[in-house]
Protein backbone atom coordinates (compact mmCIF):
# COMPACT_ATOMS: atom_id res chain seq x y z
CA UNK A 1 0.00 0.00 0.00
CA UNK A 2 1.45 3.10 -1.23
CA UNK A 3 1.28 6.47 1.17
CA UNK A 4 -0.46 9.54 -0.28
CA UNK A 5 1.62 12.87 -0.12
CA UNK A 6 -0.62 15.75 0.42
CA UNK A 7 0.15 18.23 -2.27
CA UNK A 8 -1.76 21.21 -1.08
CA UNK A 9 -2.74 22.17 2.73
CA UNK A 10 -4.64 24.93 4.63
CA UNK A 11 -3.65 28.81 5.40
CA UNK A 12 -5.98 31.56 6.06
CA UNK A 13 -8.72 30.50 4.18
CA UNK A 14 -6.15 29.32 1.10
CA UNK A 15 -5.10 25.86 -0.67
CA UNK A 16 -1.40 26.69 -0.90
CA UNK A 17 1.48 24.39 -1.75
CA UNK A 18 2.33 21.87 0.46
CA UNK A 19 6.27 22.81 2.35
CA UNK A 20 9.17 22.09 -0.18
CA UNK A 21 11.28 22.93 -3.21
CA UNK A 22 9.53 23.99 -6.68
CA UNK A 23 11.41 24.61 -9.90
CA UNK A 24 9.57 27.06 -12.43
CA UNK A 25 7.90 25.26 -15.33
CA UNK A 26 9.49 26.24 -18.34
CA UNK A 27 6.50 25.24 -20.60
CA UNK A 28 4.54 27.23 -18.69
CA UNK A 29 6.11 30.57 -17.63
CA UNK A 30 6.23 34.34 -19.29
CA UNK A 31 9.06 36.31 -17.90
CA UNK A 32 8.02 39.55 -19.20
CA UNK A 33 7.93 43.24 -19.37
CA UNK A 34 5.98 46.45 -20.69
CA UNK A 35 7.72 49.57 -22.07
CA UNK A 36 6.43 52.73 -23.62
CA UNK A 37 7.62 53.55 -27.12
CA UNK A 38 7.55 57.24 -28.31
CA UNK A 39 5.34 58.02 -25.25
CA UNK A 40 2.34 56.88 -27.31
CA UNK A 41 2.28 53.10 -26.89
CA UNK A 42 3.79 49.80 -25.29
CA UNK A 43 5.92 47.58 -26.40
CA UNK A 44 5.85 44.40 -24.84
CA UNK A 45 8.78 41.67 -24.68
CA UNK A 46 9.68 38.82 -22.66
CA UNK A 47 13.35 36.22 -22.03
CA UNK A 48 12.38 32.68 -23.13
CA UNK A 49 15.12 31.52 -21.18
CA UNK A 50 14.36 31.57 -17.70
CA UNK A 51 14.48 29.41 -14.39
CA UNK A 52 13.56 29.95 -10.89
CA UNK A 53 13.67 27.81 -7.51
CA UNK A 54 10.55 28.32 -5.17
CA UNK A 55 10.63 27.17 -1.63
CA UNK A 56 7.87 27.21 0.14
CA UNK A 57 8.19 27.04 4.03
CA UNK A 58 6.34 25.48 6.05
CA UNK A 59 5.61 28.79 7.45
CA UNK A 60 4.50 29.68 4.39
CA UNK A 61 5.47 33.89 4.73
CA UNK A 62 9.46 31.90 5.24
CA UNK A 63 9.03 31.28 1.71
CA UNK A 64 11.74 32.29 -0.81
CA UNK A 65 12.90 32.27 -4.71
CA UNK A 66 15.92 32.69 -6.58
CA UNK A 67 15.87 33.19 -10.32
CA UNK A 68 18.21 33.58 -13.47
CA UNK A 69 17.15 35.11 -16.78
CA UNK A 70 19.29 34.66 -19.93
CA UNK A 71 19.43 38.18 -21.36
CA UNK A 72 20.11 37.26 -25.26
CA UNK A 73 16.75 35.24 -24.90
CA UNK A 74 14.84 38.77 -24.78
CA UNK A 75 12.06 38.36 -27.39
CA UNK A 76 10.35 41.54 -28.52
CA UNK A 77 8.62 40.36 -32.16
CA UNK A 78 11.36 42.82 -34.20
CA UNK A 79 14.57 41.75 -34.46
CA UNK A 80 17.00 44.82 -34.86
CA UNK A 81 14.81 46.11 -31.67
CA UNK A 82 16.21 42.59 -29.73
CA UNK A 83 19.61 42.58 -31.52
CA UNK A 84 19.73 46.77 -30.23
CA UNK A 85 18.97 45.49 -26.38
CA UNK A 86 21.04 42.66 -26.22
CA UNK A 87 23.83 45.15 -27.57
CA UNK A 88 26.22 47.88 -24.95
CA UNK A 89 23.58 50.03 -24.89
CA UNK A 90 20.95 47.97 -23.04
CA UNK A 91 22.11 44.70 -21.73
CA UNK A 92 24.98 44.36 -22.87
CA UNK A 93 24.07 40.23 -23.15
CA UNK A 94 27.78 39.11 -24.27
CA UNK A 95 29.30 40.34 -20.97
CA UNK A 96 26.63 39.94 -18.83
CA UNK A 97 24.67 37.23 -19.82
CA UNK A 98 22.51 36.75 -16.93
CA UNK A 99 20.60 38.68 -14.50
CA UNK A 100 18.92 37.15 -11.04
CA UNK A 101 16.74 38.16 -8.83
CA UNK A 102 16.58 36.65 -5.09
CA UNK A 103 13.68 37.46 -2.53
CA UNK A 104 14.77 38.94 0.80
CA UNK A 105 11.42 38.50 2.54
CA UNK A 106 7.44 38.77 2.23
CA UNK A 107 6.91 41.97 3.24
CA UNK A 108 2.94 41.52 3.70
CA UNK A 109 0.49 39.87 2.82
CA UNK A 110 -3.68 39.72 2.42
CA UNK A 111 -5.89 36.95 1.32
CA UNK A 112 -3.88 35.36 -2.08
CA UNK A 113 -1.83 38.68 -2.68
CA UNK A 114 2.20 38.68 -1.12
CA UNK A 115 4.15 41.59 -1.37
CA UNK A 116 7.53 39.97 -1.68
CA UNK A 117 11.02 42.00 -0.89
CA UNK A 118 13.74 41.37 -3.37
CA UNK A 119 17.21 42.51 -4.87
CA UNK A 120 17.13 42.21 -8.77
CA UNK A 121 20.84 42.55 -9.97
CA UNK A 122 21.36 43.10 -13.92
CA UNK A 123 24.90 44.20 -15.00
CA UNK A 124 26.37 43.47 -11.82
CA UNK A 125 24.43 46.39 -10.33
CA UNK A 126 21.83 45.58 -7.30
CA UNK A 127 18.71 46.97 -6.34
CA UNK A 128 15.87 46.23 -4.34
CA UNK A 129 12.58 44.98 -6.09
CA UNK A 130 9.01 44.75 -4.70
CA UNK A 131 6.78 42.04 -6.79
CA UNK A 132 3.12 42.85 -5.84
CA UNK A 133 3.05 38.54 -6.11
CA UNK A 134 -0.55 37.27 -6.50
CA UNK A 135 -0.96 33.11 -5.50
CA UNK A 136 -3.56 31.63 -7.99
CA UNK A 137 -4.01 28.48 -7.28
CA UNK A 138 -2.16 24.99 -6.69
CA UNK A 139 -3.08 21.25 -6.70
CA UNK A 140 -2.00 17.56 -8.49
CA UNK A 141 -1.31 17.65 -12.56
CA UNK A 142 -2.84 14.59 -14.37
CA UNK A 143 0.88 13.52 -14.02
CA UNK A 144 0.41 13.25 -10.21
CA UNK A 145 3.14 16.52 -9.89
CA UNK A 146 2.21 19.06 -6.71
CA UNK A 147 2.08 22.21 -8.97
CA UNK A 148 1.03 25.58 -8.23
CA UNK A 149 0.61 29.06 -10.43
CA UNK A 150 1.46 32.77 -9.67
CA UNK A 151 1.69 35.87 -11.62
CA UNK A 152 4.08 39.11 -10.43
CA UNK A 153 4.36 42.49 -11.36
CA UNK A 154 6.48 45.45 -10.12
CA UNK A 155 7.69 48.46 -11.70
CA UNK A 156 11.34 49.75 -12.33
CA UNK A 157 13.20 52.65 -13.34
CA UNK A 158 15.72 50.83 -15.88
CA UNK A 159 18.38 53.69 -15.46
CA UNK A 160 19.19 52.45 -11.85
CA UNK A 161 20.50 49.44 -13.02
CA UNK A 162 22.58 51.38 -15.68
CA UNK A 163 20.28 50.98 -18.83
CA UNK A 164 20.17 54.78 -20.04
CA UNK A 165 20.27 54.65 -23.58
CA UNK A 166 17.58 56.84 -25.28
CA UNK A 167 17.10 59.44 -27.91
CA UNK A 168 14.92 62.44 -27.81
CA UNK A 169 11.85 63.14 -29.63
CA UNK A 170 11.88 66.58 -31.75
CA UNK A 171 8.11 66.72 -30.57
CA UNK A 172 9.03 66.50 -26.74
CA UNK A 173 9.80 63.35 -24.45
CA UNK A 174 12.14 60.36 -25.23
CA UNK A 175 11.93 57.24 -27.71
CA UNK A 176 11.91 54.49 -24.42
CA UNK A 177 10.12 55.33 -20.88
CA UNK A 178 12.57 55.23 -18.21
CA UNK A 179 9.84 53.07 -16.28
CA UNK A 180 9.34 49.50 -17.02
CA UNK A 181 6.96 47.02 -15.73
CA UNK A 182 7.72 43.56 -15.06
CA UNK A 183 4.78 41.15 -15.76
CA UNK A 184 5.48 37.47 -14.40
CA UNK A 185 3.21 34.20 -15.22
CA UNK A 186 4.13 30.97 -14.32
CA UNK A 187 3.64 27.49 -12.60
CA UNK A 188 6.21 25.67 -10.76
CA UNK A 189 6.85 21.59 -10.05
CA UNK A 190 7.78 19.95 -6.67
CA UNK A 191 11.05 18.61 -7.25
CA UNK A 192 10.56 14.67 -6.60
Amino acid sequence: MTESVATTRAYEGLQIPAAGTYDLDAAHKRVGFVARHLMVSKVRGQFADASAVITIGEDPLTSSVEATINTASIETGQVDRDNHLRSGDFFESEKYPVMTYRSTGIKSHAGGEFVLNGELTIKDVTKPVELLVEFEGAGTSPYGQAVFGFSATAEIDREAWGLTWNMALESGGVMVSKKIKIEIEGEAIRRA
